[in-house]
């Protein structure tokens, strides 16, 4: 199947002031398929913040390249990474902390539908559209984040992820700050979503919770010191895990 994502040879080092280098990131490959959720797992440190960073453009990699839809984005700028950021976005932590807390949840799923020049009663229309999809009545158009629940707010800013039809959607840890009913239903919202658009919607899921990928991901990549050390399906990799570090994060949760 073809990739919509490659990333190929990614590395990245923070210099420190008189302490030693920090290798982040280092020689991480991997290519993300059509339709495809692919989960990338560590614990804090592990170097999955620094990647997704460098796959988003939010930071500039020391070596590698990163290809989306075939296209080197690696250091793409501007108009080009404008581009760039309509074919793939991103879905938050703390959802509340991405929108403008001075602007209502519609302004900000119409925000980037009124840059690609659509009519204003035409915005008002598709934001009320992409609301309903993601499981929200219109009339949350009109409250601001502060007004509505933490869940209530990721469903938000997965519409307003949404507006220009996407073909990739990072999740960094998009679940994590929710409670565990919440959650399952934002997993069954983005799986809704996958199914509705096949492979025209790929998935990209950090996370640090292992069963959370098992049950929500296609593959696995498991990420330690910058590295990643360990990928397959997420039943194979917890049945049978090849390394040290992996097993240890298995076990935290048995």
């Amino acid at each position: 199947m073809e990739a919509v994502l490659q990333v190929k040879n990614l590395s990245k080092t923070f210099a420190r002031k008189g302490r030693p280098d920090v290798r982040a990131v280092e020689g991480v490959s991997f290519s993300l398929l059509k339709g495809e959720c692919l989960g990338i797992i560590g614990e804090s440190g592990s170097g999955k913040t620094t990647l997704v960073n460098m796959i988003t453009r939010l930071l500039d990699s020391d070596d590698g390249q990163i290809l989306l839809n075939g296209k080197d984005i690696t250091r793409a700028r501007g108009r080009e990474l404008r581009e760039a950021y309509r074919e793939m976005q991103m879905i938050f932590q703390s959802p509340a902390e991405s929108f403008d807390p001075r602007r209502t949840l519609g302004d900000g799923i119409g925000e980037s539908l009124r840059n690609s020049g659509m009519a204003a009663g035409q915005v008002r229309q598709k934001t009320a559209e992409l609301l309903q999809t993601c499981g929200l009545t219109d009339g949350f158009a009109g409250r601001f984040p502060h007004e509505v629940s933490g869940g209530q707010c990721q469903r938000a800013a997965i519409a307003r992820a949404l507006a220009i039809d996407p073909s990739v959607l990072i999740c960094d840890e998009a679940t994590s700050a929710l409670d565990v009913t919440i959650q399952q239903e934002i997993l069954h919202l983005l799986n809704d979503l996958r199914r509705q658009k096949k492979d025209s919607l790929s998935i990209l899921f950090i996370c640090h919770d292992i069963a959370l990928v098992q049950q929500f991901c296609d593959r696995v990549l498991v990420m330690y010191q910058g590295r990643i050390v360990e990928e397959g399906l997420p039943d194979d990799v917890i049945r049978s895990p090849r390394h040290p570090y992996t097993q240890r994060l298995i076990d935290s949760i048995l």
